[in-house]
């Protein structure tokens, strides 16, 4: 999927994690995990035993316990199954309403805005749930499911805190088909790209999240770590050594910490749009009236 821009507006793209982001908890515990009549515990202690007996990515590991115990345990694995597990995820507040409201206030200062997905959970279980729509892409792992029955046989994706970063270079530069590297890799100017750096949020919970926060952070985009309950350690670390440039809690209600911070790097974002035109055409003024 390529995506042509159409609509002269400039685009502001905000990037999620998912677990722990937009969510409580690991996504396979609402529904699958329980399913399976397994403890949450014992399900991810299985997972990472394997992903040490078998030196794997943890994500593949995951991926496959995950149709491992399914299949062991009977139960009905295709793509149906994991979109209503994805139906019993639950939200943080404020989020069903976040994304409508966060249009608005772009919309309002003449942005078009974005919605992304970067996750290293499972696809199908996020497109279940009740935000699905509000993504342009949901870029997480996700299964080849056989043609004949419909079961999941492997991976077809699996994106783990360091391969998470190529979606940011589709993004910046329009290119979100995951098969097309060529074009990836090919140079594109900075001012033809599609979204440029500095119009871009990324949002995540924690210390997986830090290579996309870096990168965005360091290319002159904005990042925020997302904490439940009281700030700890991790967050205040991840700002004492520049890693963020934000904390909020995971509150998305209205007129709350993580609004209000979004909100004010929108303004600023409008306000340097407005600079750079000003700079254009002062600068456009003075050529023509020296000749």
């Amino acid at each position: 999927m390529d995506t042509v821009k159409t609509d002269n507006r400039p685009i502001l793209a905000l990037m999620y994690d998912f677990d722990h982001t937009l969510s409580p908890r690991d996504m396979q515990e609402y529904a699958f995990i329980p399913e399976l009549g397994m403890e949450c515990n014992d399900f991810w202690d299985l997972c990472q035993e394997v992903g040490k007996r078998y030196n794997m990515d943890s994500i593949l590991a995951y991926m496959y316990v995950m149709l491992k115990e399914g299949k062991k345990r009977g139960m009905k694995l295709d793509r149906g199954t994991f979109n209503r597990q994805g139906a019993r995820v639950e939200l943080f507040e404020g989020v069903d309403t976040w994304f409508d409201r966060v249009n608005a206030h772009g919309e309002a200062l003449g942005f078009q805005v974005e919605h992304y997905i970067l996750s290293s959970g499972q696809k199908e279980i996020i497109e279940g749930t009740p935000i699905a729509d509000k993504f342009k892409m949901i870029y997480a792992a996700e299964y080849v499911y056989s043609e004949e029955t419909g079961e999941p046989e492997w991976a077809a994706m699996a994106v783990n805190y360091t391969s998470k970063t190529q979606f940011i270079y589709r993004i910046n530069k329009g290119i979100l088909d995951v098969t097309d590297n060529k074009r990836l890799n090919e140079h594109t100017p900075h001012d033809m790209r599609r979204v440029p750096y500095t119009n871009m949020i990324y949002i995540g919970d924690g210390t997986t999240d830090i290579p996309c926060m870096k990168l965005v952070s360091t290319r002159g985009g904005h990042s925020i770590a997302a904490y439940t309950g009281q700030r700890n350690r991790v967050v205040n670390d991840m700002l004492i050594h520049g890693r963020v440039q934000f904390v909020a809690p995971t509150d998305y209600r209205e007129g709350g910490e993580m609004e209000q911070i979004v909100f004010s790097i929108f303004d600023s974002v409008a306000a340097e749009n407005r600079n750079i035109v000003l700079n254009r055409k002062q600068l456009d003024e003075a050529l023509a009236f020296n000749g």
